[in-house]
């Protein structure tokens, strides 16, 4: 009896974790690579001229650039990302980091080339996933690595669409996995880094803080003030080293404009987690109601959802509330 081979099921319920967990991004890999060919958006081109302008252009220029107007508007730690790539991206074809002659070229190189970064980058999610379900028990760690490693949102978004999302909820998750093993420095640490990669994560600023204050800070005044001096010297640490050249340099304000282009309407990238979304609806209604009463209601030019930067109101009877107009700055190339 001891020489009797085991069965199938008992094969596969030996298998580890990890290696379950390899099989579900492989077989995801298989359909994302065949998606290769398929539809993109215009953020294909954005995240291409991001690897040209990080590649081609100083730093103290990045976030002046309008060769294209999809100008670069994601933090620091994202645009040293796309800088990373674009050294690979040279190697594959030249043109795709060339500033000019890039613009909107979609050969079969730059398609493969920038699918393929995503479908890796998406290893910071395997690697989240498996921290933050390494003490499951097995059925429940399949089930939560089908619907993440699975998602039909992230196909869809990233890998039709083109964003990298998976690549950033990964670090979003090891944050958690930190969190949920009580290591709440390094969890605060790691979505610090979070942030500074894509701003749009500070919807979950305020869960953080209250949870760290209660969870590490809290405890007596002086352990209390001493533990918060440690997590907002480590933050400070890493907004530093993500914004500090730029603020070296004087254009710590562009930048800032650049990540919160109010001038393009803030639907666009915040209507979702705020009240935007009602303030929009409540001015469509108003203008549909005026229009009904014989008032002579304009159509604005400007969309909620264009991804571009202007300075038109989209807004046809409600004020505009916040509006920070594009600054001109003159450029001293020799600097």
């Amino acid at each position: 009896m001891g020489n009797e081979k085991l069965s199938f099921k008992e094969v596969r319920n030996s298998s580890s974790p990890k290696t379950t967990l390899w099989w579900f991004f492989l077989i995801a890999t298989c359909v994302k690579v065949l998606l290769f060919p398929s539809y993109r958006s215009t953020d294909f081109e954005v995240h291409r001229n991001w690897l040209a302008l990080t590649h081609s252009l100083p730093l103290s220029r990045w976030y002046f650039d309008e060769t294209s107007p999809w100008t670069l508007d994601y933090p620091p730690f994202f645009a040293y990302f796309e800088r990373f790539l674009s050294f690979f991206a040279h190697l594959v074809d030249p043109q795709i980091v060339h500033l000019q002659e890039g613009l909107n070229y979609s050969s079969n190189k730059v398609v493969y080339f920038q699918r393929f970064t995503v479908i890796l980058s998406d290893l910071s999610l395997l690697y989240g996933v498996y921290r933050l379900t390494q003490k499951l028990d097995s059925r429940k760690q399949k089930l939560i690595y089908s619907l993440v490693i699975w998602s039909p949102m992230l196909l869809i978004v990233d890998h039709v669409h083109f964003q990298y999302n998976g690549f950033l909820i990964g670090i979003l998750l090891i944050s958690l996995s930190y969190l949920e093993e009580g290591r709440d420095l390094l969890g605060g640490f790691v979505f610090a880094v979070l942030l500074c990669f894509k701003h749009l994560f500070a919807v979950a600023a305020p869960v953080y803080f209250i949870y760290l204050l209660r969870h590490y800070c809290w405890g007596g005044i002086v352990r209390g003030f001493s533990r918060l001096l440690i997590m907002g010297s480590l933050v400070a640490a890493v907004f530093a080293s993500a914004f500090g050249p730029f603020f070296h340099l004087g254009q710590i304000q562009q930048v800032i404009q650049r990540l919160f282009p109010f001038g393009r309407g803030l639907c666009h990238a915040y209507w979702a987690p705020n009240f935007w979304v009602f303030y929009i609806m409540s001015d469509k209604g108003l203008a549909f109601i005026l229009r009904k009463l014989g008032f002579n209601i304009q159509t604005p030019a400007a969309s909620f959802t264009a991804g571009l930067v202007g300075d038109s109101s989209p807004f046809s009877v409600l004020p505009r509330l916040l509006q920070l107009s594009r600054c001109s700055y003159a450029i001293d190339i020799g600097n």
